[in-house]
């Protein structure tokens, strides 16, 4: 085969986890962001969304800690989310400098379907593994990640 037809070499970042792990996100994230752009959900508000529904009254600061997200960007997002009325902010009645977050009706309604859009996606990119294999996937996965004290293993 000619040299310029050739894939090109990529030494020793064959055998590197994290070339690997990168290409997954990848790969991944290219398919969520497909499934989700009809909504006009990124993965970023998809994981925004689904953590407002299951910790009504989150403060920014939890939120941003939860999703993994600099505070800084969880500002204009939320912003943007507010916007489309989605989200609302009340203040907290006991801390002048936190907001309390919740779904609206309509950020209820695109989480649902953006659930099952998710829903579907998950299936799609997990058809490669088995049940017990996705489940071991996973468990590998969450080593990458340093656990807190109260956070279940």
């Amino acid at each position: 085969m000619p040299a310029s037809r050739k894939p090109p070499s990529i030494g020793c970042l064959g055998d590197h986890v994290g070339f690997h792990l990168r290409l997954a996100q990848l790969a991944v994230f290219e398919h969520i962001g497909k499934t989700l752009k009809e909504i006009d959900v990124t993965p970023a508000i998809f994981s925004v969304l689904e953590v407002l529904h299951q910790n009504d009254g989150i403060t920014q600061s939890k939120l941003a800690a939860a999703v993994r997200l600099e505070r800084s960007s969880v500002v204009p997002l939320l912003d943007k989310l507010a916007k489309r009325g989605l989200v609302e902010r009340r203040a907290s009645t006991t801390d002048r400098r936190h907001n309390h977050l919740h779904l609206t009706d309509a950020g209820r309604e695109l989480l649902a379907e953006a659930l099952r859009r998710a829903s579907q996606h998950e299936k799609e990119v997990c058809k490669p593994f088995t049940i017990a294999e996705k489940k071991l996937l996973l468990e590998l996965l969450s080593r990458f990640r340093p656990q807190k004290k109260n956070e279940a293993t």
